[in-house]
């Protein structure tokens, strides 16, 4: 998604950055010992969050006075010795609340990659306590994220001048600076994680969850994926579709693109996306960033390209740059409630004031109030670049320049140059694309939002013809923002609830409009 350090940086829920409620799970690292399926897990009241997990206050009762969980599972830190070291896997849990008869645990992960699920299940929990009547609503720090031994790269002042940069380069001397500050961070990483860096794939994290789910007492992995999470859940189903029990994957990855079409059609999106905002904006009683759609448009491209030459006061002693006010446009695009936000922010920055579009940057790049970040970007970095083949150069990118920008005048070529966030990984990429392929798995349902901007509705339809016949179960929500379930749209929640708790396939096909 846009933000420097590559095409998928920013996958988690947009609302997740800005609104949850940030707890904390515990990390464990030790020389591991017998069979790590039979451990017990030790829950506890959650502990105060750390600042990998993005600070805050541990997480409010549950409404029926219930406390949220917490807890550290052991896992072996490399899956081919798996009875060498371990790290510790932060979770935390709700337990079922009934009426309905329990069915086990349903693990979510929100996406990022690099986004806390423990800090993010709570936030969404009321949108999600139906089904709580019959499962235990559990989540997790995958590895290299938070406290699950998370990724450590650059200190929050070096981060607060790594995002100040230019991250579209117009000339020689601006692109050797954004290559070698790239290069510099992806050293800190290095220098700072070198134990974890090789360990921190997306089929690491899937065997973890099977791991889980044993440890969980399951028999099947109930699963609920967003996002990278859907990415997440397709890999699982690949290495283990006899354990797959009901599977919910919604806003969907597609498995079988690069990262440079991943990123291309991520431009497609954020266009798309920009095209509706402004549209929504001027057919309201009064826009006041625009006359017309294409107006509307136009002002922002003019921002933008004015922010380049010279920024104006952001959140002291910070300036919003062009960088800055184009990843915070982004984050408001990610949900439909934040275009109010995002109209406001605009008219801020119109007349001097960058500091509402600066927020929604920071909340892109994990970053609070108090100037700490999160692991949010390390992670990332550290899990894309280790998943992902493809090294492209200065050079590629610059030839790819006018085909992202006819895809997005606003967001091309922020996109292509973010290409060049796994320059000098140490760490070599596992494949061209994750493996999704299932057959033999239960049925999954997938589902598509047609507004979607950071993982484009064609994403779902591919999700299932790569999952295989008879798996992948497609559902269309023709609605805004990144992902469907958390709209709140009925038709939506009532198709996914019928799944999850009765076990009733949608047909396949089915719209929601």
């Amino acid at each position: 998604m846009p933000n420097p350090r590559g095409p998928r940086a920013a996958a988690l829920t947009a609302t997740a950055v800005l609104l949850a409620a940030l707890l904390a799970g515990c990390g464990d690292e030790r020389p591991g010992s017998g069979d790590l399926t039979a451990q017990k897990l030790d829950w506890t009241d959650c502990p105060a969050p750390a600042v990998s997990e993005g600070g805050g206050t541990t997480p409010s009762p549950l409404p029926d006075g219930g406390t949220w969980q917490c807890a550290t599972m052991k896992a072996p830190l490399d899956w081919s010795r798996p009875r060498g070291d371990t790290i510790g896997i932060a979770l935390i849990r709700a337990r079922a609340a009934g009426p309905g008869e329990r069915i086990g645990s349903l693990i979510f992960n929100f996406g990022g990659p690099g986004g806390s699920g423990v800090s993010t299940l709570p936030s969404f929990a009321q949108d999600y306590a139906p089904l709580r009547t019959r499962y235990d609503l559990v989540s997790f720090d995958p590895r290299g994220v938070g406290r699950s031994a998370g990724v450590r790269c650059e200190s929050d002042a070096q981060l607060d001048r790594y995002f100040q940069q230019d991250a579209t380069p117009d000339d020689a001397a601006e692109r050797a600076t954004f290559l070698k500050n790239t290069e510099q961070f992806n050293a800190a990483c290095e220098k700072n994680s070198a134990r974890v860096l090789p360990h921190v794939r997306t089929t690491d994290a899937a065997r973890d969850m099977d791991l889980m789910r044993q440890v969980l007492g399951d028999a099947r992995l109930h699963y609920f994926g967003i996002s990278y999470g859907t990415e997440l859940g397709g890999v699982y189903a690949h290495l283990f579709p006899g354990h797959v029990g009901r599977a919910v994957l919604d806003a969907v990855v597609d498995p079988t693109q690069t990262p440079e079409q991943s990123s291309l059609g991520q431009a497609k999106g954020f266009q798309l996306a920009m095209d509706n905002f402004a549209h929504d904006c001027v057919t309201k009683s009064k826009c006041p960033v625009g006359t017309t759609a294409q107006d509307v448009e136009n002002r922002v491209a003019a921002l933008l390209k004015k922010l380049d030459a010279k920024p104006i006061p952001g959140i002291f002693p910070r300036l919003l740059t062009q960088t800055a006010a184009t990843n915070g446009i982004a984050q408001a695009l990610y949900s439909k409630d934040l275009w109010g936000p995002l109209t406001e922010g605009l008219e801020q920055a119109y007349a001097g004031d960058g500091r509402i579009l600066m927020l929604l940057s920071d909340a892109m790049n994990g970053r609070t109030e108090n100037g700490e970040y999160s692991n949010l970007t390390a992670a990332n970095v550290a899990i894309n670049c280790s998943d992902e083949k493809q090294r492209y150069d200065t050079a590629y990118v610059q030839r790819k320049l006018p085909e992202f920008r006819a895809a997005s005048p606003l967001f091309g070529d922020f996109l292509a140059w973010g290409m060049l966030s796994c320059a000098d990984w140490p760490v070599p990429g596992a494949a061209d694309h994750p493996d999704v392929s299932a057959p033999g798995s239960a049925p999954i349902l997938v589902v598509g939002n047609t507004g979607d901007p950071a993982t484009p509705y064609e994403g779902a339809r591919k999700m299932v013809e790569a999952l295989g016949r008879g798996v992948g179960v497609e559902l269309t929500y023709k609605g805004q923002g990144h992902g469907a379930y958390n709209s709140g749209d009925k038709c939506v929640q009532s198709a996914v609830n019928g799944y999850l708790l009765d076990g009733r396939v949608p047909a396949a096909g089915t719209v929601c409009a």
